[in-house]
């Protein structure tokens, strides 16, 4: 039984197959047509699954949509009469750019099939389509290693849910309470993402990465005027400080009123008050997602939890559900936006519409979530010889990590391409940039002559699993990068705070970590538990580095500058690393330097990308 799922036309279209209940293989599509979040429908990721699973189109048995396109329609007809006629000018121009208006699902579908000569009769039956929080919960529950656990979905808006509760049993999947737009976290946080100068399903992890430069001076006029907090969990917003219906334009003057001063204009300076917006909004989120879970683990009596939607993404907010220990046992699905509907969307069809039988794993069943392309050596080559590149070739995997370490301890920088391609928007040691953590300046060269982005921006510690308690606390074993952790008291030169007072940059250079590439201001890192098993290459690489170094750990960010989708194929990576200052390139078997070559960085590549 093979099922194809499939998200488009809002953010990060996908793709992912299914086999018998397995997941094979999933996409995004923005990976292959470099547009970050690309929202068209997924043609290349399409055929990236069946190619790659040398699959015809009739091969596949039934294709599922992730959601409801007349659902989100009728959500927002409905809203806009509520509102009209002050939203009329929103409601023109959503109308008029907005994909859900500009988009028929199932006639792209259909026109996909009908390109390979189908004969579409034979598919009426064969197209399905689920529900938006459904395939996010889908996603959470069915590859989670958990028989049982409650089930919660935050995002922005699906058809007309934000939030939902529901309980997973073996392969049973139900939803049991949701929480209606207007009233959504997703959608606040995107506003305030907004307001500090942001972009919007975009940034918010740029704002979480802000929040621990300011003071939450605006948590109680948020509270007071903004949100409502209750004992059920629930929460509701006031719909007046917000455009919700156009997220182009979604902060109006309200907010900026309460607020005291005007949105920030985009890559402007970044004053305190922005700063201190975004620890209060961030204070905000973390305390209503403890609210709602506390209240689930009181109503539903289950020891485990499965959390997805983009909400979930937020890892200050993981990191504070595990220091608290609301539930014992925490997976969260590591594509949790969109583009991890489409596995979700697949596997409702399997179990709940197909009632078949779910095999569960010990760990989970997304396999890392390394689920997309990878090249062989003589792909890699042909691209190596059309770019003219000088390379070494290591025909021994061990000489080849060497090699790396060598240069990592050199304090050089590398671009690290191996096997398949992760799913979902972290990079995890396969289409990874790598550097030492210890270096003092090893974050500011990384951030302003590699990726060409904000100076106050972190950097993930990919460490050992098996050294992890040794270093942060709480432990996750988490190998997908979703929550953070402090770093223990030990690992820093003394215990004194940094001076709030000091100007953003001032700040963070100011920190006494042992590992500063990896520590925020905060002392918190959004860390990566590297095992043997999930990531062989990676973590053999890590252990060489721990072994030469007594250093458990590397520095790990996204193979890509901003704006950028992460590198994809051998010449997506040789295109970044010819346009960074990136030293070295390790990709498959082969290593290339950048002292060994004729050219020098071009100083544009970044201006390929429309920032994000």
């Amino acid at each position: 039984m093979l099922i194809l799922g499939v998200t488009a036309f809002y953010h990060d279209s996908s793709a992912a197959l299914i086999r018998n209940g397995e997941i094979i293989c999933a996409v995004q599509e923005e990976r292959f047509t470099r547009i970050k979040h690309d929202s068209r429908f997924p043609v290349n990721s399409i055929n990236f699954c069946l190619d790659d699973n040398k699959l015809n189109i009739n091969d596949i048995d039934i294709i599922c949509y992730y959601e409801s396109p007349n659902g989100k329609k009728k959500r927002f007809y409905e809203n806009s009469k509520k509102m009209f006629p002050k939203n009329l000018s929103d409601y023109l121009d959503v109308i008029s750019h907005g994909r859900i208006f500009n988009s028929d699902p199932e006639s792209e579908i259909f026109s996909f099939i009908k390109s390979f000569g189908e004969n579409l009769e034979n598919w009426k039956s064969r197209v399905l389509f689920s529900e938006h929080h459904f395939s996010h919960a889908a996603s959470a529950f069915f590859p989670s290693p958990f028989k049982e656990a409650a089930v919660v979905t935050i995002d922005g808006v699906g058809e007309m849910a934000t939030t939902t509760i529901g309980i997973g049993n073996e392969n049973n999947l139900r939803l049991t309470e949701e929480i209606h737009f207007p009233h959504s976290l997703g959608l606040l946080y995107s506003a305030f993402t907004k307001y500090c100068g942001f972009k919007v399903n975009s940034g918010e992890y740029k704002l979480m990465g802000l929040a621990p430069y300011g003071e939450p001076n605006y948590l109680d006029i948020i509270l007071e005027n903004i949100i409502t907090l209750f004992p059920d969990g629930s929460f509701k917003l006031d719909e007046k400080y917000f455009n919700f219906q156009n997220l182009g334009n979604i902060v109006n003057s309200h907010l900026e009123t309460l607020l005291g001063k005007s949105s920030r204009t985009p890559e402007s300076m970044l004053d305190a008050h922005y700063l201190n917006v975004a620890a209060s909004i961030q204070k905000i989120l973390e305390m209503s997602v403890e609210n709602l879970l506390s209240y689930v683990r009181k109503k539903y009596d289950t020891h485990n939890l499965c959390l997805s939607g983009g909400v979930a993404l937020n890892c200050v907010s993981n990191g504070k559900l595990l220091e608290k220990k609301i539930f014992n046992n925490l997976w969260i699905q590591p594509a949790s936006g969109d583009a991890g509907c489409a596995i979700g969307a697949a596997l409702a069809v399997y179990h709940t519409y197909l009632k078949k039988k779910r095999t569960v794993n010990i760990d989970d069943s997304m396999k890392g979530s390394f689920l997309g392309p990878q090249f062989e050596p003589e792909d890699i080559l042909k691209f190596l010889n059309l770019y003219k590149l000088p390379y070494k070739y290591f025909n021994d995997e061990n000489e080849l990590i060497k090699n790396i370490v060598d240069k990592i301890c050199e304090e050089k920088c590398i671009g690290w391409f191996q096997e398949r391609m992760e799913f979902g928007p972290r990079a995890l040691g396969a289409r990874s940039i790598l550097a030492d953590p210890r270096p003092k300046n090893m974050q500011s060269k990384l951030n302003l002559k590699i990726k060409f982005r904000e100076s106050f921006r972190p950097f993930a510690p990919a460490i050992l699993e098996e050294e992890e308690q040794n270093y942060f606390t709480p432990i996750a074993k988490n190998p997908y990068m979703l929550s953070v952790a402090r770093l223990k008291d030990e690992h820093f030169l003394n215990n004194k705070t940094v001076n709030p007072n000091k100007g953003l940059l001032k700040r963070l250079l100011s920190t006494s970590s042992n590992y500063p590439a990896i520590t925020h201001v905060d002392r918190t890192a959004r860390v990566q538990a590297v095992s043997k098993k999930h990531n062989r290459i990676f973590h053999k690489l890590i252990n060489e580095f721990f072994l030469r170094t007594k250093c458990p750990m590397l520095a790990n960010t996204s193979f890509n500058v901003r704006g950028e989708p992460i590198v994809n194929t051998p010449e997506d990576a040789i295109k970044c690393f010819l346009g960074t200052e990136l030293d070295v390139l390790c990709i498959g078997p082969y290593i290339i330097e950048k002292s060994q070559l004729d050219v020098t960085s071009s100083k544009t590549y970044y201006e390929n990308f429309e920032l994000d």
